[in-house]
């Protein structure tokens, strides 16, 4: 897989660097003010005879008082400057995901045009309309970028999983609805799936979907198939509960790869797949609570459980 190995310069961002913060005053109008009538009150206390001149409790209060109405000043010109700080970096924030989504889906369409492998970086930002360094600001690398595609689609699929959470309560139909939301979400991409997988496939690749790096979109996948589980009505042997979520994840790998693959128009034949095997899953989770079967059952969580670790 080709990537990019030259070092970009230090990137500053689409907006140049972040303005420093405003020195925040030391006192505010109104703590001047304060501060100005303290001083005038022993002042005034001269002016009458020795008797009436204020006592030492009464000068420590008012001293006090200016004191806290200083703090208070303080206080709300902090305020007010972090809030107009805030207000000048939403649209600046707005701005830099405006970019990093131009800079995205311009890499997909380079992807699917020329291929994974003879597409750069340096490309990538040239027809993005951008500097290198600041598509480099955005994503490290290509990889960075894929990782970012998978985060987007996991983001669109639990969307359209959310729609079939509200109308499904039973494991099969939930199941069946969030299969096919996926393959919706990825119907864009399967022109260039098969290239692109040649380089996920690689079991050191950081674009395979078991990688460190991937492990982010991994868990928000796996986190999808638990609400299919929890959020339906079945009655599930409480380990096999633990486990189906990312079993189910498994299957969808499986799936995936059958779709990436699938020349049928409109990748029917995945479609029918998807019809077909979540029947089949929906039966044997009911058998699992046969007593008959359990010692089987336990037989297989042990046997995935010991595979999954790295001893």
């Amino acid at each position: 897989m080709a990537g990019v190995t030259t070092a970009a310069a230090e990137p500053t961002g689409p907006d140049g660097p972040a303005p420093a913060a405003a020195p925040t005053a030391g006192l505010s109008p109104a703590a001047g003010a304060a501060n100005a009538a303290g001083a005038a009150a022993p002042g005034r206390g001269a002016a009458h005879s020795e008797s009436t001149a204020p006592s030492e409790s009464s000068a420590a209060g008012e001293s006090a008082a200016a004191g806290e109405s200083a703090a208070a000043g303080g206080k709300e010109g902090g305020v007010g400057e972090r809030a107009s700080r805030v207000g000048v970096d939403k649209p600046r924030r707005a701005r830099g995901e405006q970019t990093r989504q131009l800079i995205l889906e311009t890499a997909l369409r380079l992807f699917r045009e020329r291929g994974y492998a003879e597409t750069t970086m340096r490309a990538i930002a040239k027809e993005a309309g951008v500097a290198v360094g600041n598509a480099y600001y955005y994503f490290d690398s290509k990889e960075h970028l894929i990782q970012g595609f998978y985060d987007r689609n996991q983001a669109l699929h639990r969307a359209a999983a959310e729609k079939v959470f509200a109308g499904e309560k039973d494991l099969a139909p939930r199941l069946r609805g969030v299969l096919h939301a996926g393959i919706d979400v990825n119907a864009p991409y399967h022109s260039f799936a098969a290239t692109f997988f040649k380089s996920a496939a690689e079991p050191t690749s950081p674009l395979s979907p078991f990688s460190r790096e991937s492990s982010p979109a991994r868990e928000a996948a796996i986190a999808i198939f638990r609400d299919v589980v929890e959020g339906s009505t079945a009655k599930l042997d409480p380990e096999l509960r633990r486990e189906l979520p990312e079993l189910l994840w498994l299957g969808w790998m499986g799936v995936i790869l059958f779709w990436v693959y699938d020349n049928s128009p409109g990748q029917r034949r995945t479609r029918r797949l998807i019809d077909g095997i979540v029947p089949l899953i929906d039966r044997l989770v009911s058998l699992s609570r046969l007593r008959v079967l359990r010692p089987a059952l336990r037989q297989v969580l042990a046997l995935i459980d010991s595979i999954r670790r790295d001893d």
